[in-house]
């Protein structure tokens, strides 16, 4: 089977314009992941996590103690970052 030139430039045009909306998908489940945490009182250690969040009133450093609704919340977070391979 072959491919156009056309037909190959159009499919990489098209997952150009996918990976920029993947990103966006990705920053958003981690800052929702990441907002948990914080409302727990989480000490987020990595320069992102600290230049977003505020860790001048946090309080635990081990994984803090969710209820169980929020635990289903982070689960479901992390199956679709999983799912749309974020880092």
């Amino acid at each position: 089977m072959r491919f156009s030139t056309l037909a190959i430039a159009a499919t990489v045009a098209v997952l150009a314009s996918v990976q920029p909306a993947l990103a966006d998908e990705c920053y958003d489940l981690w800052y929702e992941r990441n907002s948990i945490y914080n409302d727990y009182g989480y000490c987020f250690k990595t320069r992102d996590a600290r230049q977003t969040f505020d860790n001048s009133d946090c309080y635990t450093r081990g994984t803090p103690d969710f209820s169980r609704r929020d635990q289903r919340r982070i689960e479901r977070i992390q199956a679709r970052e999983y799912e749309y391979g974020c880092n």
